[in-house]
């Protein structure tokens, strides 16, 4: 989730302006690369102005970054849109976002499309390709990714004698039975207004065949298969997670505190669950001596299975670098070129643990950048190699995981549509309708219903 420790609910200039971005007075220089980045926790910001302001030496080209959180980017885009202050660049874009971009007709696909040439289609992961054009509109350039997990504790799975949770019924069976002496079964996010409440259902809801639209563009939410997701979320939350609505934030920190027997999270959890920052460190009593009781103890389910499926499912998000209407073309081409070649090291190098990289290499070296991601320490206070801390099959699972991802809508072509679902949030204030008594069944017409009535809004 890029809805993870970082959504400080801020927005933050980074260089050349300290003040909040509404009040931020132009940079200095008049012909700076304005650049956003959705990659907005502290730690790396320092790390995105460091790589531009060596772009900045080679090339002299003054660049200015904006650093935004993700809750907030769809109004600023569609403010900067209408004021006319577009950026120059935009990175670390979720897929949703750059759909809604581009049903906006704010994407300058033949810039991005000249970037990917220049670079060369073959070095990239295919499905990452496909997830990121509009038939044969380059909508953005992709970067990088991060897979939607669960995790467990393998200990008290061990004890009470239960198998690995990857279907619904065996997360169902261990929520039940390990909601119990001060822990819960399971933890989620459940905040109305929160991503992260959205990335965690489609995650359940994609192991189980629900989909948001068919292959003809019609709303599938109230569907059999949705409605059992629905169904099958509602019963986790409302007996066996901690009470009231949970958001990022707090279920990580029910999960380190030792208090939760499975959470649903993204891959960026693995270098807090590793005791690798001091801000997000597991707080559980074995970790006071040792601080990888918990790493040691949790283990890793990228793809699940709902009892309507033929095959599991893993939800991932990919984010890119895209170059909108009315950018500085030739500069911003020649910055995207550099992040995703001689700056892209040190870019997935940030935070391996969630950018799990999708461009693998060169037509020279196919797996120079794999190897960059896997040799790259993880962490802020501690550095530490992802490999050092989690088993080679964990790292495997990383390392392909931008290859498998499956996500609502962009395989249909109704990009536009989840785009435009990310300002109003149907399904997240959905499931938070299941906290206040909602039918689960009724729960799915009526987010059903939202999607349909933004759907109609499109055309």
């Amino acid at each position: 989730m890029r809805a993870r420790s970082r959504l400080m609910g801020v927005v933050l200039a980074v260089v050349g302006c300290t003040a909040l971005l509404s009040g931020c007075a132009p940079p200095a220089e008049d012909d700076a690369l304005v650049v956003w980045s959705l990659e907005s926790q502290s730690d790396r910001v320092r790390a995105t102005e460091a790589i531009t302001q060596r772009f900045t030496a080679e090339t002299g080209i003054p660049v200015r970054v904006v650093a935004v959180d993700e809750n907030q980017f769809s109004q600023m885009i569609m403010s900067a849109a209408a004021a006319g202050t577009m950026p120059d660049v935009i990175g670390a874009l979720p897929l949703s976002a750059t759909w809604q971009m581009a049903g906006n007709e704010l994407l300058d696909t033949r810039a991005n499309q000249e970037v990917l040439d220049a670079l060369g289609p073959d070095t990239f992961s295919q499905r990452a390709l496909q997830l990121t054009a509009d038939g044969d509109r380059r909508l953005a350039v992709p970067s990088d990714a991060w897979a939607q997990v669960l995790a467990y504790r393998k200990d008290l799975f061990a004890q009470a004698g239960l198998p690995v949770p990857d279907t619904y019924e065996k997360i169902e069976h261990a929520a039940r039975v390990l909601n119990r002496g001060g822990t819960s079964g399971i933890s989620m996010a459940t905040h109305a207004n929160d991503t992260a409440t959205g990335q965690a259902f489609e995650s359940f809801a994609l192991a189980n065949d629900c989909r948001l639209v068919d292959g003809a563009g019609r709303v599938e939410l109230d569907s059999p298969q949705c409605r059992e997701t629905f169904r099958f979320v509602h019963g986790l939350i409302s007996r066996y997670s901690p009470p009231g609505a949970q958001d990022i934030d707090s279920t990580r920190a029910t999960y380190f505190a030792g208090r939760s027997a499975m959470l649903s999270w993204s891959t960026f959890l693995l270098d807090e669950l590793g005791g690798l920052r001091a801000d997000a460190a597991p707080a559980c009593s074995q970790c006071q001596d040792d601080p990888t009781f918990l790493a040691r103890n949790t283990g890793i389910v990228s793809a699940l299975k709902g009892p309507d499926a033929t095959e599991p499912a893993q939800y991932g998000e990919l984010t890119s670098w895209t170059v909108p209407v009315g950018a500085k073309r030739e500069q911003a081409k020649r910055f995207v070129e550099h992040m995703l070649d001689e700056g892209y090291p040190d870019w997935l190098g940030m935070a391996p643990e969630g950018k799990l990289p999708a461009r693998k290499g060169t037509a020279q070296d196919p797996e120079r950048f794999t190897r960059a991601w896997q040799q790259a320490p993880a962490g802020v206070d501690v550095k530490r190699r992802l490999g050092e801390i989690y088993p080679p099959e964990t790292i495997d699972e990383l390392r392909t995981g931008a290859d498998r991802f499956r996500r609502w809508g962009f395989e249909q072509r109704q990009g536009v549509l989840v785009g435009a679902t990310l300002g109003e949030m149907p399904v997240p204030h959905a499931v938070n309708s299941l906290l206040n008594g909602g039918d689960p069944a009724e729960t799915a017409g009526e987010a059903a219903d939202e999607v349909r009535a933004i759907q109609t809004s499109l055309n």
